[in-house]
């Protein structure tokens, strides 16, 4: 019964033999399939941090804009209460 490791030397063997003509233009798609996915993987990354620089420029710019006032949770709770209340009379 043959392992691994036999069947990995064989497989080798007859693509050697076999394939002996067709391992350069092999090796020359898979070179170029690299470069390919080296530049791919370069420019994702450029987009990524180009994306992020201007979200947080984004976000720098909505906090310079927010102006607000501070309300305190008694008045949060009556206003709730009182659309609620408001709700049920306009429904009857």
């Amino acid at each position: 019964m043959p392992n691994g490791w036999m069947i990995a030397i064989i497989a080798v063997l007859i693509i050697l033999l076999f394939g002996a003509p067709k391992l350069p233009k092999l090796a020359k798609s898979m070179g170029q399939s690299m470069r390919i996915f080296n530049s791919e993987v370069k420019t994702m990354r450029n987009e990524r941090d180009q994306s992020t620089d201007s979200s947080q420029d984004e976000e720098e710019k909505d906090q310079e804009a927010v102006e607000g006032r501070v309300i305190s949770p008694e008045k949060q709770s009556g206003t709730q209460s009182r659309t609620g209340a408001e709700s049920t009379d306009e429904r009857r």
